[in-house]
C-alpha cells in the first residue's frame, strides 16, 4: 500500500514538473526565442500539452475570464499540492501507523 502511495506521489511530482515545462515553453514560444517549426520542440509541445491540456481545460472551465492571464497552472500547482500533502501526511500516518 505505502508503495502505490509513493508512486502516486512520484507521478503528480513529474506531472508538476511538465506543468512547468509547458509553461515556460508558452513563453518562449509567444516571444519567438524557440520556434514552433522546429521538429523537436514541436514534438515535445505536442506530447506535453497532450498531458497537462486535460487537466488545464478542466480547470479554465470555472475561471472567469481575466484578460489573456492564464492562471490555470497555479490553480493546478495548488491541487497536486493540496493532494501530495494529503498523500505524505496523512496517509502514510495510516498505512505506517505513526
Amino acid at each position: 500500500m505505502y508503495a502505490l502511495f509513493a508512486l502516486i506521489d512520484k507521478i503528480l511530482w513529474l506531472y508538476t514538473w511538465a506543468i512547468i515545462i509547458v509553461a515556460v515553453m508558452s513563453w518562449l514560444i509567444s516571444f519567438n526565442v524557440i520556434n514552433i517549426h522546429n521538429n523537436f520542440v514541436r514534438s515535445v509541445w505536442n506530447g506535453l500539452n497532450a498531458i497537462t491540456e486535460p487537466a488545464l481545460r478542466q480547470i479554465r472551465r470555472f475561471l472567469p475570464n481575466l484578460g489573456g492571464i492564464d492562471i490555470s497552472p497555479i490553480i493546478l500547482f495548488l491541487i497536486i499540492g493540496f493532494v501530495q500533502d494529503f498523500i505524505n501526511r496523512d496517509i502514510r500516518n495510516l498505512v505506517l501507523g505513526f
